[in-house]
Formats: structure tokens, C-alpha cells, sequence
């Protein structure tokens, strides 16, 4: 019989399913999810359904037949696939997951552990993009973001010190959106200082976290981070300034949805 991973979340319903020996990847925005239900009817049944994420008891009372896994413990299984998958295995690493908010994962000695959250995410991003710019969709923001500059509305270190050297590197951010006191700014400038702001403030608790549990790489993963192509030019250069590494699963929004499909071999 087929297997099929359904990872539910607050804004897309990421697929994956096994054909033939192979893994193929699909998603569908929350919009979308009777498209989705009536395309999972002609092309997969029979078929196991293992649904995981905040969505899935909803999505359950449409499919009796599915059966919901913990959504934390498959995000690493389908991670750590991913990776050896995409030629970029880890033996330990901080995993961060970056969905509608974002979850820390440890990965060590075999085992992985959530041991942080936060609501800071795409939800975030998506919300708050929208009270600054108008705009109402990730793809729109994220857009934005990557033609803006986000030194037209950040105070930066070398902004308060000017001529006087600094202690610190001057392009770090000294206040986030400080300049939004005297200027007006662009949409994408906002969009960039908000990717920004997010990008900085992960970054902090994933510091903590990797100088704790003694950890050198941090993979990222969540749909948050694979559509935002700033975004993941921030995080990593915060990455590097800091000696880490950066490894960012090509198909990792999908990590729950391949670790809830791998938990139907358990």
C-alpha cells in the first residue's frame, strides 16, 4: 500500500509520498486543502495517510482513515533524511524550524530533543509585513524584502558612533526600525528591516543554545526560511560572523511531512 506524509501547518499542507522507490515532494497552500483532498482520492487510494502538525486533527475529520504522529519528533527524522539525502549529514547539530513560529531542535549522540520555541516565524513575518507594507502573502513580502535595504529604517552601530571608532562591528544593529522614528521608508525597506529583525533575534537564542550543548552547525529547515531568499542570507551571514555553519535543507519544509511518511517504517 502507498504511504503518504501529510505535514498540516498553519499556512501550507506540505505532501510527500513514495513512488516507485522515490520520494516525491507537493504542497498546497490552506486555501487550497479540498484541491488537495480531492487530488489525494484519484491518485492515492488505498493508501496510508500519516498526517503531523497543528492542523492535522482538522484535517483528520476529512480522512478517518489517516493516522496523526507527533509532530516535533518527525520534523528530526524527516531532517536528518534530508540531509543525508542532499549529501550534507551531520552527526550533531542545532536544528532550527522555522514554520508559522520556530522550533530548536538538538541533535546529538543519535538522539534529537526540542528544546526551545518561540513565536517568531513566518506568522510573524506575514502579519506584521502586512500592518507595514499592505501586502498579504509570504511570496509578496518576501519579494520586498530582497529589494529593500534595511539601513534606511535600522539604526545601525556606526549610525550612533559616526566618526568615533566603535567597539563593535558598526553595520550590526544598534535599534531595530529606529530610524522609522525620523523617516518614512519604503515598503521593501520595512520588508527588509523585518526580515531583518526576525533573522537577528533567532540568531540570539540559536547562540545560546549552540554555546550551551557545546554544537559548531546549525541546519535550518521550515517553510519560513526555504521561500525567503534574504532571509537566508541573513541568518547565514549572522552565521559566519560568528564562526558557525550554516546548512540549509533544499527541501526542508518538508521535514515533517518525510518524517511523518519514515514513521510508518517504525
Amino acid at each position: 500500500m502507498a504511504r503518504v506524509g501529510i505535514d498540516a501547518g498553519g499556512t501550507l499542507i506540505k505532501v510527500v509520498y513514495e513512488e516507485k522507490g522515490y520520494l516525491h515532494y507537493k504542497y498546497y497552500p490552506i486555501s487550497k486543502e479540498k484541491e488537495l483532498l480531492q487530488w489525494l482520492q484519484i491518485f492515492h487510494s488505498p493508501a496510508q495517510f500519516i498526517l503531523t502538525g497543528g492542523r492535522a486533527e482538522a484535517l483528520k475529520q476529512k480522512m478517518a482513515e489517516a493516522k496523526i504522529v507527533d509532530e516535533f519528533s518527525v520534523i528530526c527524522a524527516g531532517a536528518n533524511y534530508l540531509l543525508k539525502e542532499e549529501g550534507k549529514q551531520r552527526s550533531e547539530y542545532l536544528l532550527m524550524n522555522v514554520g508559522t513560529g520556530t522550533s530548536f531542535f538538538i541533535h546529538k549522540n543519535g538522539k534529537s530533543e526540542r528544546v526551545l520555541g518561540t513565536g517568531l516565524g513566518g506568522g510573524t513575518f506575514i502579519g506584521l509585513g502586512k500592518l507595514l507594507t499592505g501586502k498579504s502573502t509570504f511570496a509578496q513580502l518576501a519579494d520586498l524584502a530582497g529589494d529593500g535595504s534595511k539601513e534606511e529604517i535600522d539604526v545601525l552601530v556606526k549610525d550612533i558612533y559616526e566618526s568615533s571608532s566603535s567597539p563593535i562591528d558598526g553595520n550590526l544593529t544598534a535599534s531595530n526600525f529606529g530610524k522609522a522614528i525620523f523617516v518614512q521608508g519604503g515598503a521593501s525597506d520595512k520588508a527588509a528591516a523585518l526580515t531583518n529583525m526576525i533573522a537577528e533575534n533567532l540568531m540570539l537564542l540559536a547562540m545560546l543554545l549552540i554555546e550551551k550543548h557545546s554544537l559548531s552547525t546549525i541546519v535550518f529547515s521550515g517553510s519560513g526560511v526555504s521561500r525567503h531568499d534574504y532571509f537566508q542570507t541573513r541568518l547565514a551571514e549572522f552565521s559566519n560572523m560568528f564562526g558557525y555553519e550554516a546548512i540549509f535543507l533544499e527541501r526542508g519544509k518538508y521535514s515533517g511531512a518525510v518524517g511523518a511518511l519514515l514513521s510508518a517504517n517504525r
